[in-house]
């Protein structure tokens, strides 16, 4: 195969030749991209002033076909950004209308678009409302949480959700199903230590349903646990045909697990274990298991001693 030689004369006019292509072809795109184009882009319909009277429920997707009027630069990087932008909709005019028609609202919507990128049309052009009776409801706050704790620590006490009541609006046959409201999730590893979080509420599956507030504050106590054993008195229960009954031992040993902060104050006024006499009574028991039938809250039981006392009845 021959091999052309080019002199150095000739190599430099091939270089310029070819630097100037390419300097022609950026030009030509860049002139291109600053022409002016109609492009199609997907956009997020957001409402705002909706009817205070009125609950209702859009016919349509929340999302429409917008033609805007823009550069190419502008067309090539909507075409870029996967995340579709969002187009507020004035709903005031539903007071006594069920539609909304979008190129009414084209000078208030181009004036918040960002540059030079304008709207023309849209597609659909008019929205379709349906409505119903509007209701409003106060439902508890629901907390949903995935926590896990260090080892030795663990919840202290009631969790804090203030406010503990959000208020609900929309269409009474909606409305009246709810019975809680839940928040987002909160999931928490490794815990050691009192939390304070602001946890947003779940969106409504429908975009009638109207959420006041939006947040609520969360505050979970956290605190260490130890062990600790006190003696408790049993308490005889169902000696209906009072028969006098004495019991060995009179005190089980309780032992359990308790927070540091609380531990000093914990004795057996907390605590109340009973022996279910009417076992012997109606199905031959010859010794009582014991019962704890009152502890405090956020205690866990390790174990009693004994777990079940002798009696001796006396008629």
């Amino acid at each position: 195969m021959a091999i052309v030689k080019l002199s150095a004369s000739e190599r430099r006019r091939l270089s310029a030749f070819f630097t100037c292509l390419v300097l022609a072809a950026l030009a030509w795109v860049f002139t291109t991209l600053s022409n002016t184009y109609n492009f199609t882009v997907k956009e997020v319909l957001s409402y705002k002033n909706a009817p205070q009277k009125r609950a209702f429920h859009s016919l349509q997707p929340d999302t429409i076909n917008t033609t805007l009027q823009g550069t190419g630069w502008q067309m090539l990087f909507s075409r870029m950004n996967k995340q579709n932008k969002t187009i507020s909709v004035d709903l005031s005019t539903l007071e006594n209308k069920d539609y909304v028609v979008l190129s009414s609202q084209l000078k208030q919507i181009n004036d918040k678009k960002e540059f030079d990128e304008q709207v023309v049309t849209f597609s659909p052009d008019t929205l379709y409302f349906d409505f119903s009776n509007r209701a409003v409801k106060r439902v508890p706050v629901q907390l949903v949480s995935d926590i896990k704790y260090q080892r030795q620590f663990a919840q202290s006490n009631d969790i804090s959700i203030k406010p503990s009541y959000v208020t609900l609006s929309g269409p009474g046959n909606l409305i009246d199903d709810i019975k809680a409201w839940n928040t987002d999730s909160l999931r928490l590893d490794s815990v050691n230590e009192t939390v304070k979080a602001r946890l947003d509420l779940q969106q409504a599956k429908e975009g009638n349903i109207g959420i006041y507030p939006k947040s609520v504050q969360v505050v979970l106590p956290v605190d260490e646990f130890t062990e600790k054993t006190i003696s408790v008195p049993v308490k005889l229960i169902n000696n209906r045909d009072y028969h006098k009954v004495k019991i060995f031992p009179q005190k089980v040993k309780v032992t359990f697990t308790t927070s540091l902060s609380r531990y000093a104050q914990m004795d057996e006024d907390f605590f109340e274990a009973s022996a279910d006499l009417s076992l012997w009574r109606d199905r031959g028991y010859t010794t009582l298991p014991v019962k704890l039938t009152r502890l405090p809250s956020y205690c866990k039981i390790v174990k009693i001693e004994p777990q079940s006392i002798d009696f001796i009845v006396r008629k």
